[in-house]
């Protein structure tokens, strides 16, 4: 009885941990975060910047790197405790706010990781971080979830395309109507 309760409750962490996870992956980073990231990457002034972090001293980058991530976890954090204490709103926007700090921050990481990862201690961290995301990704209600969730993806992207082609497509009923009323209403403004 002792052990079906403490593999109930291990199951329960465990589903708890992979939501949290899938969350934070799929709907932050690849929503939100990764779009911003990409803008921040193709920047020309980025791209300079990122040429001329090859020549600064690594203990440097680690402080500035270090910074902007204790900065983002805080904000993280307060937006949770914002969230969670009646002002979701207000929290929304805290975490949103701080989304352009993390792509930055995670920008800084990607071009500068040769030189953080020189200290041995960051790279200790870092490593035991892969470990535990590579641990989370092997579990088999993380594969579960995970094949849900893609499912799920692709009955709304067939539900997008389906609205699309009946509603949006360019000699649809629906568009040639629309079209119709925005030129009357144009003819009207135009009078």
């Amino acid at each position: 009885m002792v052990l079906k309760i403490k593999n109930r409750l291990i199951s329960l962490l465990q589903l708890l941990l992979v939501l949290i996870y899938i969350i934070f992956e799929e709907l932050i980073w690849e929503g939100i975060a990764k779009p911003i990231y990409d803008a921040v990457h193709s920047l020309k002034i980025l791209q300079k910047i990122e040429l001329k972090l090859q020549n600064v001293n690594a203990t440097l980058i680690l402080v500035i790197f270090v910074i902007l991530l204790a900065m983002v976890e805080t904000l993280g954090i307060y937006a949770g405790i914002l969230f969670v204490s009646g002002k979701p709103f207000l929290g929304a926007s805290l975490y949103l706010t701080k989304i352009p700090i993390a792509a930055f921050t995670f920008w800084l990481f990607r071009v500068t990781e040769e030189k953080l990862m020189q200290f041995d201690w960051f790279k200790w961290i870092y490593d035991l971080m892969m470990q535990w995301i590579d641990w989370l990704k092997s579990l088999q209600i993380y594969q579960d979830t995970m094949v849900r969730l893609k499912k799920f993806k692709e009955s709304i992207k067939k539900f997008k395309n389906r609205i699309k082609e009946k509603y949006f497509k360019e000699e649809s009923s629906f568009m040639k109507t629309l079209k119709k009323h925005y030129k009357n209403i144009k003819e009207s403004l135009d009078k």
